[in-house]
C-alpha cells in the first residue's frame, strides 16, 4: 500500500506542476484562458495573482516529491512530507469548492489525487 500510496501522491504533485506551469508560466495563453474560463483582459488584470498563485501550487508540489524522496531513508519524515503537502493540496481543493459551488469540477481535479494518496498512507499505518 505504500507503494500505491507513493504513486498517488507523485501524480498530484505532478498535476501540481502542471497547475504551477498554466498559472505562472502560460495565464495568458489561448489555452490556459480556455482552460480558466479568462478573458484576455481578465487574464491580465489577473497574471500577478495566478503567478503568485501558482508558486504555491508548485511548493505544494516540492514538499510531496521531499516526502516521495523521503520514503527511502526514513519512513517518519516521508509520511509527515507526504501528509503536509498532500494535505495541503486537499484543503485548497476544500477552500475552492466551499467558497465557490461552481467550482466542483475543478476542485475534484485538484483533490482527488492528493485524497488518494492520504487514504492509501493511512492504510499502509495501519
Amino acid at each position: 500500500m505504500v507503494a500505491v500510496a507513493l504513486a498517488l501522491a507523485g501524480l498530484a504533485a505532478l498535476l501540481h506542476v502542471y497547475i504551477w506551469v498554466l498559472e505562472s508560466l502560460r495565464w495568458e495563453a489561448p489555452a490556459t484562458r480556455r482552460v480558466f474560463g479568462l478573458s484576455a483582459e481578465q487574464a491580465r488584470a489577473t497574471k500577478q495573482l495566478a503567478l503568485n498563485q501558482g508558486f504555491y501550487n508548485l511548493f505544494l508540489a516540492l514538499v510531496t516529491i521531499a516526502g516521495i524522496v523521503a520514503a527511502g531513508s526514513s519512513r517518519p519524515v516521508s509520511v509527515a512530507l507526504l501528509c503536509a503537502g498532500t494535505g495541503s493540496m486537499l484543503a485548497a481543493a476544500l477552500v475552492l469548492v466551499v467558497t465557490d459551488r461552481t467550482k466542483v469540477r475543478p476542485a475534484a481535479v485538484q483533490g482527488t489525487l492528493p485524497l488518494l494518496a492520504l487514504l492509501a498512507l493511512a492504510a499502509s499505518t495501519l
